[in-house]
Parts: C-alpha cells; structure tokens; sequence
C-alpha cells in the first residue's frame, strides 16, 4: 500500500527572544486531521522526526479552548492515541522521500526550534519538490523552508506561491512581541510569494506540487488538496 511520510517536529519547547523555553510540540488537529483523511484514503502513514524521538504535542492544542470545548478535546485526544506511527518515528537522516507518494509536514511553534535549521529535514524537502509528487506544509511547518535558504543559488523554494501562520496570528495568539523571529517575515526573506488569508481561517495555497495552509483550520483542507493531487 502507498504511504505518505510526516515529517514532525521532535522539539517540545520554542526558546523566546529573551530565552526562556516556551513548552510546545505539534498542534494536533494538524497531525490528526490529515492522519484521518490519508488513511480514510487508503494510504499508511510513517512518522519521521530529527533523531527518531517521538513527537511531543503541544499541550494547548488539546485544550477546550483550541478543540472546541470539553468533548472536542477528549475527541482530538481519543484520536491522537489511534495514530500509532507517532510512538514509532523513523530517523529524519536515514528517510528517503522516494518511498513516499507524498511528504507532509504539521506544524506547531516546534518546528520554529529544529525544523528551522534541520539539514536532514532541507535534503527531504528539496528532493520531494523536485519529485513532482505533492509536498504539503502547514502552519508553523513552513519554518522547514528556512533550512535550505544556503542551497547554491538560494532555496529552491523562491518564487513560489505558499502561505503560513501569519503575523497577525501570531500577535493575536500572543506571541509576536516575544518571538526571536516571525515567520512570515523570514518566509518573505526566502523570497516566497506569501499570500495572506484572515486570521484563522481556513486557507491553501497550491503552486505546482507544493500545497500549503496558513493555520491550524487549513490543516484537513490540505490533506484533501494533496489526496487530490494524488489522484
């Protein structure tokens, strides 16, 4: 059966402008939500982080507050526990995009502290967007992108057309002002075309063979784009 590979965060903090460690991981609708899709699809799914450590999520994203109330938080945590490839990743180094009918990349602040500057999680990405086969990002895991800013004749994402979590999101999340950096502006810094949809709602953006979404609610529209592409 064909397979698509998550490639996660195996961070489970953000370290803030002035040093101190925020706790964070994965946002699991972000992982959930597309999980479902690919496998009601009929594709298995492998997990595969930095050093093979098993993903830490993102305690908030389990909260009423983000998985709309009590019952939506035990859903989303009922769910999470069902996907069994987190608790078994693969070594982001020894991974071979070629095995896969697609890459996806969930996001959360973790992928802000390793994804960011991870030289295994660049080489996947470069060969999955010159595979042609789809390469979906969402979220904060657009922060991947900045690994291959030192490829020779600059990322060989420049010039396409992507989106992700905003910086009027993150100001509105509260972050913004403690952040060592926004990711919109490094995107733009890239030299991606960043489209900006409002803030949270759903929102993807497709240019050739990589499909992206701005935030957590994009994350299930893009697993859908990507079955599609597959297709």
């Amino acid at each position: 059966m064909a397979k698509i590979l998550f490639v996660m965060t195996g961070a489970d903090h953000w370290t803030l402008a002035d040093g101190t460690p925020h706790p964070t991981g994965f946002w699991a609708e972000e992982a959930v939500e597309p999980y479902r899709v690919f496998t009601e699809a009929g594709y298995d799914v492998d997990v595969a982080t930095p050093g093979g450590v098993v993903p830490t999520v993102d305690a908030g994203s389990l909260s009423p507050q983000f998985t709309g109330g009590e019952k939506g938080a035990e859903a989303m945590t009922a769910a999470l526990e069902t996907m069994t490839p987190l608790l078994e990743p693969l070594s982001l180094a020894e991974v071979d995009p070629a095995d896969y009918a697609a890459v996806y990349y969930p996001g959360g602040h973790g992928p802000m502290e390793d994804l960011a500057s991870d030289k295994d999680s660049a080489r996947v990405l470069t060969e999955a967007l010159a595979s042609g086969r789809p390469l979906g990002i969402v979220c904060h895991g657009p922060a991947a992108l900045l690994a291959t800013e030192g490829a020779p004749g600059g990322s060989p994402f420049a010039g396409y057309r992507v989106t992700a979590f905003t910086n009027a999101e993150e100001t509105q999340a509260g972050l913004a002002d403690r952040a060592p950096w926004l990711l919109q502006d490094r995107l733009n810094g890239l030299g991606v075309r960043f489209e900006e949809g409002e803030p949270w709602a759903p929102k993807t953006v497709s240019d050739r063979n990589l499909h992206t979404g701005q935030n957590p609610a994009s994350s299930g529209p893009l697993a859908e784009e990507i079955v599609r592409a597959l297709r």
